[in-house]
């Protein structure tokens, strides 16, 4: 027998779940379990970080799910208090359908749903993407539960039923114990589910529905349950030493098989049962290839394409088939890229030569060609001559319609096709600049969101959404959050805190010199004064030091990105932001490069900067053509 933990939060569950997903996989496999799923709260903020260390786990078969609100009432757009409440309920996707559907259910909760923090769907939305998923009943926050519990047997037989028939053999009931190790700690949610699981595996038998059990798990070690109680206090704003503060049971950590067997001594089939649900999950991946939008050619251009696709053949044979190579550097697949990208590169091509002719007169020199024909070729062979299309369209129309806009900023002055296209107003050839990036036009203030109204007004409003950023828990931060909850005197704490360098440090290991990350790990070890603070003789000084050890990295809040924005060919599903109609990005909190859709920087003129390190549609090209580093920054509080 094996055992699959498929009610899992991670640190995306935000000041609620600390699991490190990294961490998780590690345990995972440690145990020889061959799955896992990621079930946060109401979103799906890890679940590209979930796939990318599943990648490095191969036994650990990855499943995607997230714990949602289902609203008592039956509609989720009423916002007052009596239709505030909701229940728990696990959805998981059993393929990339599943994935989809999932998606689909989450975004409408944000955009529809959200009042007091939580995006609540219906009963009719569930209904409506239910397809490929697999449901359970959740925790006793669930909807059978809550029944069970009120002593309403009648609404508990109705629930199950309507998720049966919706389901199928899909839908399970799930069980959990978590009966607290910590003196003092209250019974309460133990002696809950003790007065409803036994009447479960009951309705279980009645229904013809089979049972699940699970450990709503919060953190990945025994050990961590402290830290993740300062974690809790953090959520709620309390200090550890309230009395009526909530607290978990310190049980909900990613137990191992034969420990999940000792809950259920009588009922083996609900271990047994998650392996059932992890043989119906397939194995699907979520990155895909560019869908940049189609930019939509002239009908002129058009009827003279085999005159222009003729012309510049050169250019467009460097990116007609995608070509996707093995570690080694043998080529592994070849794809053709098709008929639009072959005329949507000979349409790029002739705007760049029109706008060469302008910038530099009738004949180039050898300069000139060389450049413009070595960007062009590598425009092509990355497959992005849409991206500059689309660029250069909406920065003439900002041009064209009084807005201000930038000469050009960074690395993207040194496109000469950039310069030909009007879309920079910097001569890269002339001051020997490289083209090593894409785009990020600068806007005055209040032209940008016409800019960006344009953008949505042309190629859709559910195509364009903003970017979501986390807010991690750094060193110093670290310290001041566990500070505060642990009631250590401000002085103290300000103190500590000075003791953490700004930048990596150099130490001596081994008589060589190392560079250290000054994260609280390192600074311990080797900065003499904060080691002291950390052996001496003040218990509250080590306990803060070494919880904010534990919290450290942990996700504080989300934002969004200052300027950036993706334009997708599909609908994006999304959540709404808290500016104007522009919405979040909601499919997955990181590397949107990776999944295929194009970012955009529709930049502040007034705040002058955006955060570096977020990539342009695809990774940045270098002068020799190659792809660099693609990464997202994820913004880290000081």
């Amino acid at each position: 027998m094996a055992f699959v933990h498929l009610h899992v939060h991670t640190q995306y569950s935000i000041l609620d779940g600390q699991s490190s997903i990294e961490h998780l996989f590690d345990r995972a496999e440690q145990m020889g379990m061959p799955g896992l799923a990621i079930t946060d709260h109401g979103n799906m903020y890890g679940v590209k970080e979930f796939f990318k260390f599943a990648k490095k786990h191969p036994t650990v078969k990855p499943v995607i799910g997230c714990e949602i609100y289902v609203t008592q009432g039956y509609d989720h757009r009423i916002k007052d208090s009596e239709h505030r409440k909701y229940y728990h309920l696990i959805l998981l996707a059993k393929n990339y359908n599943g994935y989809k559907n999932l998606m689909k259910i989450v975004s409408t909760g944000h955009i529809e749903g959200k009042y007091y923090d939580k995006p609540r769907v219906s009963h009719e939305i569930v209904e409506k993407y239910h397809e490929d998923l697999i449901c359970s009943s959740a925790c006793m926050a669930g909807e059978i539960p809550r029944c069970i519990l009120a002593g309403d047997i009648a609404g508990a037989d109705k629930a199950i039923e309507w998720h049966k028939k919706l389901f199928g053999e899909d839908y399970y009931l799930e069980v959990m114990y978590h009966k607290t190790e910590v003196p003092g700690l209250s019974l309460d949610v133990y002696e809950g589910q003790c007065a409803y699981v036994p009447t479960l595996f009951e309705l279980a038998k009645k229904h013809g529905v089979k049972v699940i059990a699970t450990n709503d798990v919060h953190f990945v070690d025994k050990e961590d349950g402290p830290a993740h109680d300062r974690l809790i206090c953090l959520n709620t704003g309390k200090f550890l030493d309230e009395p009526d503060r909530l607290h978990y049971t310190q049980q909900e950590y990613l137990k191992s098989e034969e420990e999940m067997l000792a809950l259920f001594p009588d009922h083996p089939e609900a271990i047994a049962n998650t392996l059932e649900v992890l043989e119906k999950v397939e194995n699907y991946d979520i990155d895909r290839g560019h869908v940049l939008p189609r930019f939509e050619l002239p009908a002129d251009f058009l009827k003279d394409i085999d005159h222009w696709t003729g012309l510049y053949k050169a250019v467009i044979d460097e990116g007609r088939d995608e070509v996707v190579y093995n570690k080694d550097g043998s080529e592994k697949s070849r794809t053709y890229r098709g008929d639009d990208f072959c005329n949507s590169v000979a349409y790029l091509c002739k705007l760049c030569y029109e706008g060469a002719h302008m910038r530099y007169g009738e004949e180039l020199n050898d300069i000139q060609k060389e450049r413009i024909d070595f960007e062009l070729k590598t425009i092509s062979r990355m497959g992005f001559p849409d991206y500059f299309l689309i660029v250069q369209d909406f920065i003439n129309w900002a041009k064209n319609n009084g807005v201000s806009v930038g000469p050009g900023r960074g690395s993207a002055a040194g496109s000469a096709v950039a310069y030909c296209l009007r879309i920079t107003n910097l001569d890269p050839i002339r001051y020997d600049l490289l083209f090593e990036r894409f785009l990020n036009p600068d806007f005055d203030d209040e032209g940008r969101y016409r800019v960006i109204q344009y953008v949505q007004e042309k190629y859709g409003v559910d195509h364009i959404s903003h970017v979501i950023t986390f807010g991690t828990m750094a060193a110093k931060l670290a310290i001041k959050d566990v500070a505060r909850v642990s009631r250590l005197p401000l002085d103290d704490s300000n103190r500590l805190t000075k003791l953490i360098p700004d930048r990596p440090f150099t130490v001596k290991v081994d008589g060589e010199e190392k560079e250290m990350k000054p994260n609280l790990k390192n600074c311990i070890k080797y900065i003499p004064e904060l080691k002291a603070e950390y052996e001496g003789d003040n218990p509250l000084i080590h306990e803060v030091l070494e919880y904010a050890m534990k919290l450290e990295g942990c996700i504080r809040q989300t934002g969004i990105h200052a300027c950036a924005m993706i334009i997708g060919r599909g609908h994006r599903p999304r959540r709404p932001d808290r500016l104007h109609s522009h919405h979040h990005r909601h499919r997955q909190g990181l590397r949107p490069g990776s999944l295929g859709v194009a970012i955009r920087r529709f930049l502040h003129r007034r705040s002058g900067h955006a955060e570096d390190g977020l990539p342009g549609p695809a990774d940045p090209v270098h002068h020799h053509g190659l792809p660099g580093a693609n990464q997202e920054k994820i913004r880290k509080r000081h």
